[in-house]
């Protein structure tokens, strides 16, 4: 069974408006009963607009009344006419007429920073096609002279998160990411003494001499046993 666009607001209208049982509120909107009762004693959305669900179409005025008198009854979603939106199939991305005249300065940026990237894959990124994407790639687009290359998420052709994404997978498949290594550790230096300094060498010094007798009083005369001079005859 589908349930209320915003469940939560249109709780706390319920709660507000209605003489419906929590669990009655709970099992319509798909929130927990214990939610439910918490949103009556102002412990969870304090201060939130309730969204009427008689005015959006998802009830009817004799639902609410059916189910207030029958405390066993369940709401059922009234029927709308107004179109759901549909899902998005897989596919190229719609790229407004306002924004399909800056694709090829979108495509000539993606091919230069990110060469990585599959036709496939700019063309679902940008809302663009094969045709357009090959002929920028070979420079034989009928407007080559004026293509600048631009960012897509600067020019509005897409978002960043997108970008991230498809660039992360495109290397993942070619096995090119890159995953940074722990830098070595760092060889520690043994510390060095500062030398010494040097003298330069001086002259040689003589070693000093001690004074003699003989270089004071000159030479002593030798004499004889009996006390004459040896000199005279």
């Amino acid at each position: 069974m589908s349930k209320p666009l915003m469940p939560k607001a249109t709780a706390v209208w319920l709660v507000e408006n209605t003489a419906l049982s929590f669990d009655q509120i709970a099992d319509f909107v798909g929130l927990h009963e214990l939610e439910v009762q918490a949103i009556a004693d102002a412990e969870v959305a304090v201060g939130m607009q309730g969204a009427d669900p008689i005015a959006t179409g998802e009830l009817t005025k004799k639902e609410i009344d059916r189910c207030q008198d029958d405390e066993n009854a369940s709401l059922k979603m009234a029927k709308t006419t107004l179109p759901m939106p549909k899902a998005r199939g897989k596919g190229a991305r719609y790229t407004p007429v306002s924004k399909r005249q800056d694709r090829p300065d979108a495509i000539a940026w993606l091919l230069k920073h990110h060469p990585e990237l599959s036709d496939a894959q700019l063309s679902r990124l940008i809302g663009t096609t094969k045709p357009t994407i090959k002929s920028v790639r070979e420079r034989s687009h009928w407007n080559i002279s004026n293509i600048k290359p631009q960012s897509p998420v600067g020019m509005g052709l897409c978002i960043e998160s997108d970008l991230e994404k498809v660039v992360a997978i495109a290397r993942a498949k070619a096995g090119t990411t890159h995953v940074p290594t722990a830098a070595p550790p760092a060889v520690q230096q043994p510390e060095i003494e500062p030398a010494l300094p040097t003298m330069a060498p001086g002259p040689m010094l003589e070693p000093e001499v001690m004074p003699t007798v003989e270089s004071v009083f000159g030479p002593s005369k030798s004499t004889d046993e009996d006390g004459s001079d040896s000199s005279n005859g």
